[in-house]
């Protein structure tokens, strides 16, 4: 059988990959929990001696965290791919949002134990769960982890999970965090934790050269966007829909922690502070179009621009961008003009090929 090394080097001789040691050190783990669940046999029981079948248990997994940009998500894709058991690939936010709502759905039916039913059905038709980018923003989650990934693993399902964060600081100074530890040991325990330490963020490497505010918006310049989502992601056309305190903020376009979204996406919607530090959280790097003049007309808008370019800011969230005109020039008159200066002088220093490099 083709190994995920033979694979990743078919890759790198057709020209389509760049090889990476880091990337290389990372395949024979995942070839080892792709060769445990090909060979996981039927765990005997009463259920063999009845004509029954019981599934089998969960191999140890894999938790690969590292900076922005080094490759996990790929090396990810590629082992999901090669799978040999049924499998289901999901952003962890996503996942914990379904989770959520599965709870939710338990607990109207008068269910004692709502988190059974949801693990239950989770394992039902998989063996494997391949998770994007986990971490742990939300008290609601972080109070759930625990049971849910013990129910999981209790029921034969494997994890592989890319993260930003070492297991250690997730969840990191959050509420009643103390009650979230326990999770971290059976992160530990239950799956082998490795760091993609590779010196090169290929994410930033692909804009390298590249423009990242483009001005005006021309049909030139939304096909230039076309292509650098289409680069960056593959044309992927999946959405992702984040909670927050019950209401839903939809990416229109997300993969790999690459979202996209119009200004009118984003702030023409009554969305918070709240709101924009969920989404910093969630994307790594961000597509943001058809940002407009900006005037009393739309000073509401124009506020949650501020907020949003603030939360991207600090989060160090990459951003490129489609305006009507220069950062300086948008916003030239009415109130809120001279505070906006401090949001163009940062969408400028966010244009830097630099900008945001050191970020995990």
């Amino acid at each position: 059988m083709e190994t995920l090394m033979d694979i990743y080097a078919a890759r790198v001789a057709a020209g389509t990959l760049r090889e990476d040691p880091a990337q290389v050190a990372v395949l024979p783990l995942l070839e080892r929990v792709r060769a445990d669940l090909a060979q996981q046999p039927v765990k005997k029981g009463l259920l063999s001696l009845i004509g029954g079948r019981k599934k089998p248990e969960a191999v140890q997994g894999l938790y690969l965290w590292g900076g922005v940009g080094r490759g996990k998500s790929m090396l990810m894709d590629l082992f999901y791919d090669h799978a040999p058991v049924p499998a289901r690939r999901v952003h962890f936010h996503a996942f914990m949002q379904e989770v959520q709502g599965g709870i939710e759905a338990a607990r109207k039916a008068g269910t004692a134990d709502a988190i059974a039913p949801v693990v239950e059905k989770i394992a039902q038709d998989i063996r494997l769960l391949c998770f994007d980018e986990m971490q742990i923003t939300d008290i609601a989650d972080a109070m759930i982890v625990g049971r849910l990934f013990e129910g999981l693993f209790a029921k034969g399902v494997t994890v592989v999970t890319t993260s930003n964060r070492v297991p250690d600081d997730l969840y990191k100074d959050g509420l009643n965090r103390q009650l979230f530890l326990p999770f971290i040991e059976i992160i530990k325990q239950r799956l082998e934790v490795h760091h993609l330490h590779s010196p090169v963020d290929y994410r930033q490497g692909r804009l390298t050269g590249t423009p990242v505010y483009f001005h005006p918006v021309t049909p030139d310049v939304r096909a230039t966007m076309d292509d650098i989502w289409n680069d960056l992601t593959g044309g992927a056309t999946e959405s992702l829909t984040l909670k927050v305190k019950g209401r839903d903020v939809v990416l229109p376009k997300f993969h790999n922690g690459i979202a996209r979204a119009t200004f009118w996406d984003l702030c023409g919607q009554m969305f918070g502070p709240g709101d924009y530090l969920v989404i910093a959280d969630a994307v790594k790097l961000l597509i943001l179009e058809d940002i407009p003049r900006l005037t009393r007309n739309n000073f509401n808008e124009a506020k949650r621009f501020v907020t949003l370019i603030d939360a991207l800011y600090e989060a160090k969230v990459r951003t490129v961008c489609s305006a009507v005109d220069e950062p300086e020039r948008l916003y030239i008159e009415g109130a809120g003009a001279f505070e906006f200066e401090r949001t163009a002088s940062r969408l400028r220093e966010m244009q830097d090929k630099d900008w945001g490099e050191d970020a995990e």
